[in-house]
């Protein structure tokens, strides 16, 4: 497991990336080791980038799964927002939009009209293997 961090040069700055297991496991210590290097950067409000995070990540494990590949958080400090981005292998399956989603609530769930809800934008960006869908949240 390889981490990568650097801590923030001014008072707004500094990149977190994990990749974890594809397992439910993984999903789960993405949220906390999260939630370790906001409170790290000094951040006192996570309670939405914690969400966001674990939401992203259970959509990863869940939606984006292939054996035996790894998943990736990563997060970007930056003025005002953190940028929360978690990347998979399965490019073919791209989430859709929160409203369409919101309308087939029992078909797809709840997590992405929450992502959507929480942050300030959120989308979806192809990589040579897989997606990375990304949500920004304005930080405190």
């Amino acid at each position: 497991m390889k981490t990568e961090t650097t801590t923030p040069t001014s008072e707004f700055g500094g990149v977190f990336a994990q990749r974890l297991s594809s397992t439910r496991r993984g999903a789960r210590l993405a949220r906390l080791l999260a939630v370790q290097q906001m409170r790290d950067w000094g951040l006192t409000d996570v309670a939405a980038a914690e969400l966001v995070v674990a939401e992203l990540a259970n959509n990863a494990v869940t939606h984006g799964r292939v054996p035996g590949r790894d998943f990736e958080v990563r997060l970007t400090l930056g003025e005002g927002l953190l940028r929360v981005e978690v990347s998979d292998t399965r490019g073919e399956r791209e989430p859709r939009p929160a409203a369409e989603a919101s309308r087939h609530p029992a078909e797809n769930g709840y997590g992405l009209p929450l992502v959507a809800a929480l942050s300030t934008a959120w989308g979806v960006k192809g990589r040579s293997v897989g997606k990375t869908v990304w949500a920004t949240v304005e930080t405190r």
